[in-house]
């Protein structure tokens, strides 16, 4: 190898050990592409099995065989000499396997018989294929033949004849063929490293527009970046961003878009075509529906702010592929945690995905996000998380009560957050990158006894900053003490957004009466729709409101109850006791029979 270039930890091993392993087992990332300099010293790229005969041929092999399931290919030109080692057939004939196995006999026997030609090798790709595409008994008979030659095998001027098998994973083997067989060496191939992707890069990057153009500190700053935006990505995959910006005509300050693109495979970024007129006049909508959580609200606006320009955890890495936004929703149940998600999924114009996090409370449930692993039923058809992501990337993603989920989908979300990117129980990688991610959570606010019983931890009488202290608080020790999982608190940072009580007051200002008049006006709204008017009175409203309003415990949730039982209900009946039609108008009266009695509902047709 010459120049710079550092061939991966797997090809060196070659080298080092053909001297004294008869055969290697090569599995992992063994589709890809591999980067080898050619006698000039420029790198190119190479299919596995002609990137193991490049090695070999430099190291003075000069016979290299691969085998398929359909054909067995000499792929040096020295084809005289070979059929002394291994006669035809050759290109193009089908070969079964007790074929093979003599033939890979006689190739690890011809160091005794050609001592001339000493230095040939045979690659057997899709190896992990031959019990779906052989009867199993030549299958095993097969393995146990290699077996035997791997131990037999004899190895002339210094080195073997060597054999390669090709597998998926290593499981594809059996286990007793290289467990404590010192002559097969079995290794895994992974992914291109920081060192190789650096390499492939600085070889495609000039094709890319106006990357000759740069400065050579420009180039250096923008070719680190792409080589941090391609962590966990195959060679072939940087090869394919290359042909997309060379395509989409992407200049190479833009290539993180490009790799935006492959990944998710949305050409436009709907970020970049928000409107930023309509985030600004955000508070004034979001505050109608999320009735008396200013602060959240605008807590809330400073993340997707920050989304918009891509800044999130800029501070960290400049080429973090963390979620657009992240932020956790905490306090008292009915205050506007979910209403306030579903409002920045209208503003963005995401697509909202909801999870009830109650439902993933057993040990096992993190399958249903992801999908069951391989080899367990059903694997093929993914998870409820990463089917969802991967069908919209541009997308809010809620999870709903979050302390109610198993500890081991901490694990899950922790991946999200750090690596913006999860795999799949098939084994697909879905990216986050696009995504707003939200939790929801009470977490502070109550705590359960032994016996079930609910015990209040804060209540409406302490002030709006004692309420958030005690609320963040218990947060902080969910994670730190009883999850033992800080690292997630800490991903989550500063993005910890604190809903107050809904809190009793006049009819004007009162955040309960506002919640209620909002409620009601959606009843009366509805109405309109079915073309019957309800005419209600200040007086009736006020009397009507203070009755709603009586319990806040389950906040606007509990208000909108409550409406729903002494309003909603009785106004129903009345209805369809009057056989209310179409374009007829009502007055409605609310009063009490007796001063501590109930409300009573009374409908009286005001036209004909």
């Amino acid at each position: 190898m010459s120049g710079d270039f550092q061939a991966p930890k797997w090809a060196r091993e070659i080298e080092r050990y053909m001297g004294v392993k008869s055969q290697f087992v090569l599995w992992g990332n063994i589709h890809d592409i591999y980067p080898i300099p050619d006698k000039n010293g420029q790198l190119r790229s190479l299919p596995l099995g002609f990137y193991v005969q490049e090695i070999l041929g430099q190291a003075g092999y000069s016979h290299f065989w691969q085998y398929d399931p359909f054909k067995l290919s000499l792929l040096t030109d020295t084809k005289e000499t070979a059929k002394e080692i291994m006669p035809p057939p050759t290109d193009g004939t089908l070969v079964a396997l007790p074929e093979l196995s003599a033939l890979a006999a006689r190739l690890v026997q011809a160091a005794k018989q050609v001592p001339a030609n000493p230095s040939a090798a045979l690659l057997i790709n899709h190896a992990s294929r031959l019990r779906a595409l052989c009867p199993i008994e030549q299958v095993e008979k097969f393995h146990y033949d290699l077996f035997n030659l791997s131990l037999t095998a004899a190895p002339q001027a210094g080195r073997f004849n060597l054999i390669f098998l090709v597998m998926d994973k290593e499981s594809d083997l059996p286990a007793w063929y290289s467990l404590d067989n010192p002559r097969v060496r079995v290794m895994p191939i992974p992914k291109p490293d920081h060192s190789i992707r650096r390499h492939i890069i600085k070889t495609v990057a000039p094709k890319i527009p106006q990357y000759n153009e740069l400065d050579s500190e420009r180039q250096g700053i923008l070719v680190s970046r792409f080589v941090d935006q391609t962590v966990g990505l195959f060679a072939r995959e940087i090869i394919s961003i290359r042909d997309l910006a060379v395509a989409d005509q992407l200049e190479f300050t833009k290539i993180a878009e490009a790799v935006r693109r492959y990944k998710l495979g949305i050409p436009d970024n709907p970020w970049d075509k928000l409107d930023l007129a309509d985030i600004e006049k955000a508070p004034e909508k979001m505050t109608k529906r999320v009735i008396g959580q200013e602060s959240a609200v605008d807590h809330s606006l400073d993340i997707v702010k920050r989304s918009i320009f891509d800044l999130s955890g800029a501070q960290f890495s400049q080429t973090a592929q963390r979620p657009k936004g992240v932020m956790f929703l905490a306090g008292p149940t009915g205050v506007g945690k979910t209403e306030l998600a579903k409002c920045l999924a209208d503003l963005t114009a995401t697509h909202f995905i909801r999870f009830d996090m109650s439902e993933f409370s057993e040990e096992n449930s993190n399958q249903r996000l992801v999908g069951s692993p391989p080899g367990y039923v059903a694997h093929e058809v993914g998870g409820e998380l990463t089917n969802a992501v991967k069908q919209n990337p541009f997308a809010l993603i809620l999870f709903d009560e979050i302390e109610k989920a198993h500890h081991k989908i901490m694990d899950i979300f922790l991946q999200i957050l750090d690596d913006g990117r999860l795999t799949s129980g098939r084994g697909e990688t879905v990216y986050f990158s696009d995504a707003l991610i939200i939790f929801t959570s009470n977490l502070g606010v109550y705590r359960e006894t032994p016996d079930g019983r609910r015990v209040e931890l804060i209540n409406p009488n302490e002030e709006p900053p004692a309420v958030r202290e005690k609320i963040t608080e218990a947060i902080k020790e969910f994670f730190i003490k009883q999850l033992n999982r800080p690292e997630i608190l800490n991903r989550l940072g500063p993005n910890i957004v604190v809903f107050d009580f809904i809190r009793r007051g006049d009819w004007e200002n009162g955040i309960d009466k506002r919640i209620f008049r909002n409620m009601l006006n959606n009843v009366l709204s509805k109405m309109s729709d079915s073309k019957i008017n309800i005419k209600l009175n200040e007086e009736d409203q006020k009397l009507l409101g203070e009755e709603v309003c009586r319990d806040l415990s389950m906040g606007g949730r509990g208000i909108g109850n409550a409406l729903e039982q002494v309003f909603v209900n009785p106004l129903a009946r009345e209805l369809f006791a009057a056989k209310a039609k179409a374009d007829e108008s009502f007055s409605c009266r609310i009063g009490r029979e007796t001063p501590d009695g109930p409300l009573s509902l009374s409908l009286v047709k005001v036209n004909g």
